[in-house]
């Protein structure tokens, strides 16, 4: 059950910010049924960001349309005060430009509210241990777009023939376990390959990586 302060030693923390309480209900009740996340609630974004700064929750689920303070400024003013928030957003909306500014304001995941539970869980669980996950649905939008913004950049790539394929595996969602899988390498390696690519795209996660690869015309779908 969701409530003003935190269960005692959970492992995540998650802030839920949606202006429509059934929705807010509905995923508290699917997020406090797992043992390591408690669960805490903001009806708009004003609330979000009064929240943030009182229980610093490690994931911040948040909306992007809502009355009063939308999702994507919201976004913004946590992040102003807080670099290690981390969101998600989860909405019912693919327009592109929704898209690209959540993007850009710092979410790391984007998903839309047609997914499954186990998704949302994975997405939860993998945006709080530093990584990042993007719908593909929204990833196809994004690649459309960005790859259009590429051809004036000559899409030089500095990076390994083998970071590229870990890169494109990275701009699915894929974690390093399956990324490991597919291309018959340690996750030793993969971590030692993700590295590499953080540092020569000077980003500081998954999400920006992908997006300055995709701006850049490195990487394509």
């Amino acid at each position: 059950m969701a409530n003003d302060g935190w269960v005692p030693m959970a492992p995540i923390r998650v802030l839920i910010v949606d202006d429509h309480p059934m929705v807010r209900e509905g995923l508290a009740a699917i997020l406090a049924s797992q043992n390591d996340v408690a669960v805490a609630e903001a009806k708009n974004g004003l609330e979000a960001i009064e929240k943030a700064q009182e229980l610093r929750p490690d994931v911040i689920l948040m909306d992007l349309r809502m009355p009063g303070l939308n999702g994507v400024d919201a976004i913004r003013r946590i992040k102003s005060t807080d670099q290690r928030a981390k969101f998600i957003v989860l909405t019912a909306y693919e327009n592109d430009q929704d898209i690209f500014q959540a993007i850009e304001a710092g979410a790391e995941g984007y998903l839309l509210k047609t997914v499954s539970q186990e998704e949302l869980l994975r997405a939860v669980h993998a945006v709080a241990a530093g990584g990042s996950l993007i719908d593909p649905a929204v990833t196809q939008k994004v690649l459309e777009r960005l790859v259009q913004l590429a051809r004036s950049t000559g899409g030089q790539s500095p990076l390994s023939e083998r970071e590229l394929e870990v890169l494109r595996l990275i701009a699915t969602g894929a974690t390093n376990k399956e990324i490991a899988v597919a291309l018959s390498i340690t996750e030793g390696t993969v971590r030692t390959h993700v590295g590499n690519i953080f540092q020569k795209l000077d980003v500081k996660d998954r999400t920006e990586a992908v997006t300055k690869a995709l701006q850049a015309g490195i990487i394509k779908l």
